[in-house]
């Protein structure tokens, strides 16, 4: 590839040019990528005086411990259950060691960044964020930074094919970002999408007895959900302490008076209450444009959790990119920003839920690794993360690799994959809920099998035999762990009541248990509705089978609150 011709001619004019020392211009690759990531191209090259942040992830000097901790108390046999760490813990954990910290600081300084204006640092210092120009950057990571359109989205970034650190500093960091992860909040999938095929309900209630309307077979709404799992003459009693969080990124905005409509259709009850909104690196509000994913799961939340507080994070992203502006903005780095944000605070609510989602091979392994690290930080404090699985079964497109094999396989997707993370299927109809056919399932390549699924998931495997063999990894974390009715939500969209479908309309969650995972694996798991019906196609394959217990199209089922609560 010319690309890797230019790369190695870079570093000998780096190596050979440079009047840094030695010792940090020893470069040996980070990651690489073979070709342009599907869906991008390259535009242009971008400007050397271009500013922009870079994230460094640096290697956390107990991380095995904190995972190690994160098992005990998540496990309902352990004796330390449910003694979640506080913010204080956490960081002491993720803490770098102080070589590594020293070592960084120096590569920072012979590249002229040793101001503490221009250095940012996490609470426990595992992440470092500097103002830095291109040209830094690329005489930094050893690399070269151009412009890549994504004509889909019409998304520009500034990002490169391959980066290298410094011999000396790969047992020091993690990851550096950005630089050859190019998914976005643009480019990315939200895990719904409008259903116009799907009539909206002209009914605003019905009267919730022990059966469940017929209706709920097409159209969804408060009403169904409450009486499909049970929470019907629940009241949240907890409100004090309790709390769910949506994350939400560019240009999705709540509407309020959109919630009120819902909520005089839907859940008259609720009439007058809200939800705050956070706002996140720069995230806006603006009401005027109601977000089809952001009202989704607001609205959801909010109908289902009343009188629970809910926070809404507007988290911002990088304006489009214009190479004749040197104001420096953001790296639209699709989780980092939102994340590191939730973690510096003390007091974060105790479920969150994330409706966003991606081909985990567009993903490096290295970012997907610091990302899913993050997600372990937060169950350490207590806190229940949800994904929705997505939206196109076992995968989407032609579900080639992008590693030059050009190779059909299943395409897991990231964070869904990520094994501290508790990800959410779909269903449809009632009486009996069968799995929707988009619901996303499979088996990570990244992430091993966790121990809390592994009797779950080999018991499919076994029973599953030869039968897409080398099409998935046997011994990857599976996932969907459960799954939710997911198609003909009933949403309100500038006032207006339109059928939404998708995995993240199954998203929003109950629990305040912090991470969930080992708990529904095991005492847990008989308070679920077994789902044996439906299947997920994809990668042009009938995909996988919901069957009699776990399965990688919709879990371990859908919940049962009263069971869940007796059990729990």
């Amino acid at each position: 590839m010319l690309w890797r011709a230019n790369f190695v001619l870079l570093l000998t004019s780096l190596v050979t040019a440079s009047p840094l020392a030695r010792r940090w211009n020893d470069f040996t690759e980070k990651h690489s990528w073979v070709e342009v990531p599907k869906g991008w191209e390259l535009h242009s090259e971008a400007p050397s005086d271009y500013t922009f942040d870079l994230r460094i992830g640096l290697k956390q000097s107990k991380m095995d411990e904190l995972i190690e901790n994160l098992m005990e108390i998540s496990d309902p046999t352990h004796t330390r259950y449910g003694q979640h760490l506080t913010k204080e813990e956490t960081e002491e954990l993720v803490r770098p060691r102080p070589e590594s910290v020293e070592a960084v600081e120096a590569w920072l300084e012979a590249h002229g960044l040793s101001n503490d204006d221009i250095i940012h640092r996490t609470g426990g210092g595992d992440w470092i964020t500097v103002r830095v120009s291109v040209d830094q950057a690329e005489r930094m990571l050893g690399t070269k930074y151009s412009v890549f359109h994504h004509a889909k989205s019409g998304e520009k970034v500034v990002r490169s094919l391959s980066y290298a650190l410094p011999r000396d500093l790969h047992s020091h960091i993690d990851v550096v970002a950005p630089t050859t992860y190019f998914g976005t909040m643009r480019s990315m999938r939200a895990t719904s999408f409008l259903q116009p095929e799907i009539k909206p309900v002209d009914d605003t209630t019905f009267d919730v007895d022990a059966a469940v309307p017929s209706s709920c077979n097409t159209t969804i709404t408060p009403a169904c959900l409450r009486a499909l799992y049970n929470t019907v003459d629940y009241v949240p009693s907890q409100t004090s302490k309790n709390g769910l969080g949506v994350a939400g990124y560019l240009d999705e905005f709540a509407n309020r008076a959109d919630l009120q409509t819902f909520f005089q259709r839907f859940r008259t009850d609720a009439v007058g209450s809200s939800f705050t909104t956070v706002r996140l690196n720069g995230g806006g509000d603006d009401q005027s444009d109601p977000g089809v994913e952001a009202n989704l799961d607001i609205q959801y939340t909010t109908g289902i959790s009343f009188p629970t507080p809910n926070t809404y994070w507007s988290t911002g992203g990088s304006p489009p990119f214009n190479p004749d502006s040197q104001t420096p903005t953001n790296t639209n780095e699709p989780y980092l920003n939102w994340i590191n944000s939730v973690l510096a605070s003390s007091s974060i609510p105790p479920v969150i839920t994330t409706s966003y989602g991606d081909d985990e091979q567009t993903v490096p392994l290295d970012y997907a690794t610091s990302v899913c690290n993050l997600f372990a930080q937060l169950g350490s404090r207590g806190v229940t993360a949800f994904f929705s699985s997505g939206d196109f079964g076992v995968g989407g497109g032609d579900c080639r690799t992008n590693d030059g094999r050009n190779q059909v396989i299943f395409q897991p997707a990231f964070p869904a994959s990520c094994p501290f993370v508790t990800t959410v299927g779909g269903t449809t109809r009632v009486s009996p809920e069968i799995a929707v056919s988009f619901s996303g399932g499979g088996f990570s390549r990244y992430f091993a099998t966790p121990s809390y699924q592994s009797t779950a998931v080999s018991k499919f495997v076994t029973g599953l035999g030869t039968t897409f063999n080398g099409l998935y990894n046997k011994t990857g974390r599976a996932y969907p762990d459960v799954a939710a009715q997911g198609n003909g939500f009933q949403v309100v969209i500038g006032g207006r009541v339109s059928s939404v479908g998708g995995t993240s309309a199954s998203s929003p969650g109950k629990s305040t248990l912090g991470f969930v995972n080992p708990l529904l694996y095991s005492n847990a798991s008989t308070g679920f509705n077994d789902i044996t019906a439906g299947s997920n196609p994809g990668c042009g394959t009938r995909g996988f089978t919901a069957g009699s217990g776990w399965d990688p199209v919709t879990g371990l089922g859908t919940p049962d609150f009263l069971k869940l609560q007796k059990l729990v």
